[in-house]
């Protein structure tokens, strides 16, 4: 949700699909998924720790040393060792592609979305893969050097998760209750789906949602300790200062971006706001809005007054 993939896979969805059981089935995965995870991981802990005497937060930190240090250690004490092994980085490996696959798709989206139509391309898509995968292959190049693992770190922490991703999913429940409009968006899906969805939706995207995403970014920032690497390493103030820079190149965009939409609009400020945060239909979305199109059946289609007629019976 936070990166946008989600958001960008479901937009090749038809406009009428069952997007409200599709949401809970993928929570319930994804939850599921990670709650089958946490017990291998913490039984394979578990069995490190008591094979070295220790306690079990002494065996690993969380992050990249768990998964290439810890892990691979407790795998090679297995039976069959070699197998295990193979199974384990293949199911990594996996892991990996099928995540920069979607991240990919919902970034190169997100950025074809700002200019619709505009100096358009046969593989206009496939160039902006192409360039977006050729600038990630040269930055994480960094990451397989000797001390690749801490420029790792610094990407995985600062810029991929924890803060970055709740301050995201804050504004986006935001933007959609409050901004857009939580009835108006139950509105969206009522026409998708035949139905209004539970009120608990609307209260969760206005209410619950929000609070619980920044009770959590407060809690991260009120506790923030320095970032060390597999418990022993503590990165240098400098190292800090990238990994800030990192978080805030993607956190300032949301206010900045705000500021200077109101700043290039014109009227009042009241006049600025209603006018950045009317929304914009497009022609394929008018056919689901407006109630009567059908009785416009006498115009030709694909004409400029059809469009006129039909933008004015929506409005």
């Amino acid at each position: 949700i936070g990166l946008g993939a989600l958001t960008a896979l479901g937009s090749y969805n038809r406009f009428n699909n069952d997007c409200y059981k599709d949401a809970f089935i993928l929570a319930l995965i994804n939850s599921g998924t990670s709650f089958f995870a946490g017990f291998v991981v913490f039984s394979i802990l578990g069995f490190m720790a008591a094979e070295q005497g220790v306690d079990i937060s002494q065996v690993a930190e969380s992050g990249p040393g768990l998964a290439f240090i810890a892990y691979p250690k407790a795998v090679s004490l297995m039976p069959v060792a070699p197998l295990w092994a193979a199974l384990f980085f293949f199911m990594l490996l996996l892991l990996g592609l099928d995540s920069q696959f979607v991240g990919v798709e919902g970034f190169v989206t997100g950025i074809l979305d700002l200019f619709p139509g505009k100096q358009y391309h046969r593989y206009k898509r496939e160039i902006s893969v192409l360039i977006c995968c050729l600038l990630c292959f040269i930055i994480d190049l960094s990451m397989v050097t000797q001390g690749g693992m801490y420029v790792f770190q610094l990407f995985d922490y600062y810029s991929a998760s924890g803060m970055t991703l709740l301050w995201q999913a804050f504004w986006e429940c935001i933007v959609v209750a409050w901004v857009y409009g939580a009835d108006r968006f139950m509105d969206d899906v009522a026409r998708m789906i035949g139905y209004r969805p539970f009120p608990w939706m609307k209260w969760c995207w206005s209410f619950i949602t929000p609070c619980v995403c920044i009770a959590i970014f407060l809690f991260h920032l009120v506790n923030y300790k320095p970032l060390t690497y597999n418990n022993v390493y503590v990165y240098p103030w400098w190292g800090e200062v990238i990994g800030w820079c990192l978080a805030l190149s993607s956190m300032l965009c949301i206010p900045v971006s705000v500021l200077y939409k109101l700043f290039r609009a014109k009227g009042t400020f009241k006049e600025r706001w209603a006018h950045l945060t009317t929304p914009v239909w497009g022609v394929h979305h008018l056919e689901y809005m407006a109630p009567d199109i059908k009785s416009l059946t006498s115009l030709s289609p694909g004409t400029d007054d059809n469009k006129v007629i039909i933008f004015e019976s929506v409005m």
